[in-house]
């Protein structure tokens, strides 16, 4: 049985439709992927799934059974907008959240020190929230969404405000979480970290689902088309050759656009004619470039 199952959803705000017949399953210890622009419909479905707001069709059910207050304890929200209280104290507030959760105030405290160990701020935990730089603030927003070890997490925008370090402190984190069991919906503009963290995907597009599936499946739906090429001396003649629609020369080799994936062995052959190579790759799309062909051609 799935965790989580949305089936054929549809949401509306008077004349305008949020969410038109989505469906998606998020299985135990899975990082399922929502992505879209912004107006496409993510965090309304967000919001039902979390139950601050019901469909007007369609159903969203956890475990076999559907929306009930029971589900507090199992689930936990990470908003892309701050929501901690910035002059109350951090150990004040996330203890009375994980509260709210179903935690004895003695345990939500003995949780919270432990996450503060964890993401190395122990210091922090008599402070008010407006005295944490934005960065500190986004890791105790997280605490709060996971201080009560949910099966249900819902992640929008997760890494919002973080250095490079704490990215990949936190994406540590996500999937520890994953690997212990816990369900969770993802939503980034961040494609490479959708790539990293997540097996399934939908992508939305003005309220309604455009694309989904396994992100290796989906790539295997859309034609390679760029070529990596680093060799010890300069290849002549590449932008020559049949099939080749764009090159590019970087610091460290040269990339090229091709119109189908068969030219890239006569680009091998054409650089090898001409001396060593030390690095030949036929590149798979990325989703950034999936998301774009699919999406950003339908902007009005």
């Amino acid at each position: 049985m799935q965790r989580l199952v949305v089936n054929h959803i549809v949401k509306q705000f008077g004349d305008r439709t949020a969410v038109n017949g989505l469906s998606f399953e998020v299985g135990e210890g899975e990082i399922y992927g929502l992505l879209g622009a912004n107006g496409a419909g993510k965090t309304t479905t967000m919001r039902m799934v979390l139950g601050l707001i019901m469909p007007d069709a369609g159903t969203v059910s956890y475990f076999g059974k559907s929306y009930s207050r029971e589900l507090l304890p199992i689930m936990g929200y990470l908003p892309e907008e701050r929501g901690m209280y910035p002059k109350i104290k951090v150990s004040e507030q996330v203890a009375y959240l994980g509260q709210l959760r179903g935690m004895s105030r003695k345990d939500a405290d003995s949780s919270l020190k432990r996450w503060l160990e964890r993401f190395d701020i122990p210091e922090h935990y008599d402070k008010k929230m407006e005295e944490l730089s934005k960065g500190n603030q986004q890791k105790i927003q997280f605490i709060a969404a996971v201080i009560h070890s949910p099966k249900l997490l819902v992640l929008d925008e997760a890494f919002s405000g973080l250095d490079p370090v704490n990215v990949e402190l936190l994406k540590a984190t996500v999937k520890e979480l994953r690997d212990k069991g816990t369900s969770i919906l993802f939503s980034t503009h961040r494609m490479e970290h959708v790539e990293e963290l997540c097996r399934n995907i939908t992508i939305m597009h003005k309220s309604r689902p455009v694309l989904q599936g396994p992100v290796k499946e989906i790539k295997k739906k859309f034609p390679m088309e760029r070529v990596l090429l680093a060799a010890e001396h300069e290849v002549q003649g590449l932008d020559k050759l049949t099939g080749v629609t764009s090159l590019t020369k970087h610091e460290h080799g040269y990339e090229l656009r091709i119109t189908r994936p068969e030219v890239a062995q006569s680009i091998l052959q054409h650089a090898l004619a001409q001396g060593p190579v030390r690095r030949f790759e036929l590149m798979e799309p990325s989703l950034n470039e999936i998301f774009i062909r699919t999406v950003g051609d339908r902007h009005e």
